[in-house]
């Protein structure tokens, strides 16, 4: 039997072979991404990199409870500080630090349930009650101060109407914060995002836009 004789350019030509082999085989079990996969890759480590503090706004006319489930959903996933506050709208005849019971009394019962939907989500909320003069600039100077990423809020018109826009208190939100800002339209049954053992104790839904 012959001895076989390995010259040095049939060890290159058969390293080459064998390189090239499995450069295909890599290839095959890595296709190129799309440019959809990289985009949707990229949005969503800029919301794990950006989503630090998020706050969830409410008032007498804003209500929030299902944009709050959201809220809690997106925190859990995102390791993110949650802020809920209630903004009452204190009138010009009285000082901005007037206290205002039943207004008040009003803020804690919605903010109890906001942190009844966090809970329920098993993530922790602060809550804070504002007294400004208006809600649009209350909510700025509070995004401004913590700093947020997000400012989340349900929507009213200020119209019964149909075609009515939205409430100027959110189109000045949504223009002038400088983070960003996710509004939501509560749809006609509202029960998607809101589970009903987070539901204040005596109601049977959850509440539905007054203004809408």
């Amino acid at each position: 039997m012959n001895p076989i004789h390995v010259t040095t350019a049939g060890a290159i030509a058969g390293f080459a072979t064998i390189a090239a082999v499995f450069a295909t085989l890599w290839w095959m079990l890595h296709p190129p991404k799309t440019k959809a996969e990289i985009a949707a890759k990229r949005a969503e480590t800029t919301l794990r990199e950006r989503l630090g503090t998020v706050v969830v706004v409410f008032s007498s006319e804003i209500q929030s409870e299902h944009m709050m489930a959201l809220a809690a959903r997106l925190a859990r996933g995102q390791s993110s500080e949650l802020l809920a506050i209630y903004v009452i709208e204190v009138p010009f005849t009285l000082p901005t630090n007037a206290v205002m019971e039943e207004e008040d009394r009003t803020g804690l019962d919605v903010l109890a349930s906001a942190e009844a939907i966090a809970k329920g989500s098993g993530v922790e909320v602060r809550t804070e009650i504002v007294h400004q003069r208006e809600t649009a600039q209350a909510v700025l100077s509070i995004a401004k101060r913590e700093r947020a990423d997000l400012i989340i809020m349900g929507s009213y018109r200020e119209g019964k109407y149909t075609g009515a826009p939205l409430g100027r208190d959110i189109e000045r939100v949504a223009a002038d914060a400088k983070c960003d800002v996710l509004i939501g339209v509560e749809g006609k049954h509202g029960s998607l995002l809101v589970d009903e053992a987070t539901q204040p104790s005596g109601t049977d839904e959850p509440r539905e836009n007054s203004t809408a």
